[in-house]
């Protein structure tokens, strides 16, 4: 029994595609894609912790704090950001490319134009 058509269902197009390639993934190369990747997160963290410290460290050299505790609560502080900071920084420099690496690697797995991959799974 042929479906009718109404003017409520959408019009499909189907384009032809040159040439599509497919990849095959391993489950840990999957898992870091889904995973994604934190270096954003790091990295504005960094610039959050950096810019309070750095803050700090003004307020520091131009104000006069009469009190010894409110004064070795600010030193902390802007010890602890600059500490925080650079781990941050330096977190998010180490782990930048992790993605980039994945992705590399499964796109080397194609073989050089001219070379004919087997066909046969043994």
């Amino acid at each position: 029994m042929a479906k009718r058509r109404t003017q409520l269902d959408p019009a499909i197009h189907r384009v032809r595609l040159d040439r599509l390639r497919i990849f095959e993934i391993t489950e840990a190369e999957l898992e870091a894609l889904e995973r994604g990747s934190p270096q954003s997160v790091f990295l504005n963290l960094a610039i959050a912790v950096l810019s309070m410290a750095c803050s700090l460290s003004i307020l520091l050299a131009t104000a006069t704090i009469e009190g010894d505790r409110t004064f070795c609560v600010f030193v902390i502080l802007t010890s602890v950001g600059y500490v925080s900071g650079i781990t941050f920084l330096l977190l998010w420099f180490i782990l930048r490319r992790s993605l980039k690496n994945v992705s590399a690697e499964i796109r080397s797995r194609i073989p050089p134009k001219g070379v004919q991959e087997d066909g046969n799974d043994e």
